[in-house]
């Protein structure tokens, strides 16, 4: 299986040219990273060819790399019935600058690129209608980001006196706790509550 993905990989390569950044197996998968503006002649190029022939389009997701300049993967998996084999498609980018979208390519993208935007802020050029599609109208941020607060920035309840959904900041109702990850034979660098009854 390696050599038939080493020539694939080589196939791709020599087509492509420098679209193409590097490629790699693993898990016993072939994986590229491709120029970011030239992702639509790739994916157009895996899905026509006749040595490639990925017609099938599973799925877009992302990544976040924040100590990067260019923090995001777009990572695209395609499927090859005719050939048994898969592919994972990378490119990077950072929070202005737009991925081309390849809905003309794979229709099927329409909703993952919404869904990656939704979640990470990606921005994809050419598409037809990118909005949030997972988080509401009103969503402050980007919630898979690492740098997102764990908290969030609002919360979202019914309020039985209005009888209606509102919209409030986040409260927390006690101070973050100091948690030490220590190792429980070493013990704590504080007195637990009741052990300062204990004699020494």
């Amino acid at each position: 299986m390696s050599e038939s993905l080493k020539a694939l990989s080589a196939h791709i390569a020599g087509r492509m040219g420098p679209a193409v950044l590097e490629s790699s197996i693993t898990y016993g998968e072939l994986n590229i990273e491709a120029e970011p503006q030239q992702i639509i002649k790739t994916l157009r190029f895996l899905r026509d060819d006749a040595e490639c022939r990925f017609v099938c389009f599973i799925d877009i997701c992302g990544a976040d790399y924040p100590e990067r300049e260019k923090r995001f993967d777009v990572v695209y998996h395609l499927l090859s019935p005719y050939k048994n084999q898969r592919i994972r498609v990378k490119v990077r980018t950072d929070e202005e600058t737009p991925v081309p979208s390849v809905i003309s390519v794979f229709p099927a993208a329409d909703w993952y690129e919404r869904e990656t935007f939704d979640l990470y802020g990606v921005l994809f050029s050419g598409h037809p209608d990118l909005r949030r599609i997972l988080t509401d109208y009103g969503f402050s941020g980007h919630p898979l980001r690492k740098d997102f607060p764990l908290t969030g920035h609002v919360e979202v309840r019914y309020d039985d006196l209005q009888k209606r959904v509102v919209y409030e900041p986040v409260k927390l109702v006690q101070e973050f706790r100091k948690f030490d990850y220590l190792s429980p034979w070493e013990g704590t660098d504080y007195v637990l509550p009741g052990d300062e009854k204990a004699k020494p």
